[in-house]
């Protein structure tokens, strides 16, 4: 952690320095005309109690509570002219505490020091170079991947980011290719890079597979839009070397009759481990569905999901598992596990409410095989309140409130509390 403090003195001048980015390529014709850069303030307080509640097992701290300030600044250029195109994006990121102890440290707002105590401040930039040719895009250095096989997690202070490369071609109407390698990966709540590893969602042993680090993350996927862009057909496969290979099906059709919105959306993971198997036999099939059904501002959504084979879902570590039932507190991704989902997002504009929406869900699982001669039940039950303001001093400025109430039988009771105010400038 002392290697990852003694950066922040140069931290806070480069955020400073990388605004004016544009003018080291003022020459260059193309380059600023699509340039953009913003500056998104975030204060986050995360509370995670589990004093008072009945749970499967003892946590060695009764909560984790914690408060702090972030800044990410993102500086998005344009492309120099010609045939072939190129550009630089940056992302400079840095968080502060304001409020943690060792009693409750460990929320992953901030890094943790080995005595428990979290970091004062933490950050890191990520620059990447990015090639433009016809319609495909070629990026080198930091990414942000949202992808069926890794999902983007970005539901803590500061964002993850990954290393490596990455490429997006649309050569063909409605078909979209993406491909990618990765190296390495910085933590939510780190500011240095670190190998990539997974995580087996296992209430016996979590962390069985976490230890086994790998230098290469493959990926590659296709997504065809068809049927005026209603219907979307997609096929994916990500390999993590020598631990883990995931296949992903999914398909998705939207349908609007009148005021009324239908879809459907299928997903399905075949996973297995793959080269020299290093973590040992990986075996875990993953089905969801979601229905939903949008009238004017209100949506409503009936999900279901089943976990089969010997091992629960599997996963870059760090990211939420990319299916239809996860949720930020629990995961529904046991093994043999079957979840359903209630959930409900309204978006009051027309109550005259304007910026305000509203998201309820609730997740009931069964069927969890422990290992402990019991079936696991499992249950959350999420509320979520958005507010932006829309004019004043304030304007812009967007406050959320998020309570969750997790439950289970097999697994340490949950009580979570998330109170998030974000602003974020346009500077360029």
């Amino acid at each position: 952690m002392k290697k990852s403090r003694s950066r922040i003195s140069r931290l806070i001048p480069s955020i400073a320095a990388a605004a004016f980015l544009p003018s080291v390529h003022a020459a260059e014709p193309g380059f600023l005309e699509g340039s953009s850069a913003t500056l998104q303030l975030r204060n986050y307080y995360f509370s995670r109690d589990f004093s008072d509640i009945v749970g499967a097992s003892k946590k060695s701290k009764s909560k984790a509570e914690e408060w702090a300030q972030g800044f990410i600044f993102n500086y998005r250029s344009g492309y120099t002219t010609g045939p072939v195109g190129l550009g630089l994006d940056a992302l400079a990121v840095l968080g502060v505490r304001l409020d943690s102890s060792p009693e409750r440290s460990g929320t992953g707002l901030l890094p943790v020091h080995d005595d428990g105590k979290a970091a004062g401040e933490f950050g890191r930039i990520m620059p990447a170079l990015k090639v433009l040719a016809s319609n495909s895009e070629v990026r080198i250095g930091g990414l942000q991947p949202e992808l069926p096989v890794l999902m983007y997690s970005d539901i803590r202070l500061l964002p993850p980011t990954y290393q490596g490369a990455s490429l997006v071609s649309n050569e063909i109407p409605g078909l979209t290719l993406q491909a990618g390698r990765l190296r390495s990966f910085s933590r939510r709540d780190s500011g240095d890079s670190q190998p990539l590893y997974a995580t087996l969602t296992e209430s016996a042993n979590p962390s069985r597979i976490a230890g086994i680090t790998s230098h290469r993350f493959d990926y590659v996927g296709l997504d065809y839009s068809f049927n005026h862009d209603h219907s979307l057909a997609r096929v994916w496969q990500g390999e993590l070397k020598d631990i883990y290979r995931q296949r992903f099906y999914g398909f998705k059709e939207t349908h609007p009759l009148g005021d009324w919105v239908l879809s459907a959306t299928v997903g399905y993971y075949d996973t297995e481990e793959s080269g020299r198997a290093r973590a040992g036999n990986i075996d875990n099939r993953a089905l969801y569905t979601l229905l939903s059904a949008r009238y004017k501002a209100d949506t409503l959504t009936l999900g279901y999901q089943s976990m089969s084979g010997a091992d629960g879902f599997v996963e870059i570590g760090d990211t939420l598992a990319p299916l239809g039932n996860t949720l930020p507190t629990y995961d529904f991704s046991q093994p043999g596990e079957r979840s359903w989902q209630v959930r409900d997002d309204l978006d009051f504009a027309f109550l005259g409410l304007p910026g305000l929406s509203a998201t309820l869900r609730y997740v009931e699982g069964g069927d969890v095989r422990t290992g402990r001669g019991f079936e696991g039940e499992d249950s959350e039950r999420d509320i979520d309140l958005s507010y932006t303001m829309h004019d004043g001093p304030l304007k812009d400025v967007s406050l959320r409130l998020r309570h969750a109430m997790a439950r289970a039988n097999y697994r340490s009771d949950i009580d979570e509390n998330r109170v998030i105010v974000s602003y974020t400038m346009k500077l360029i």
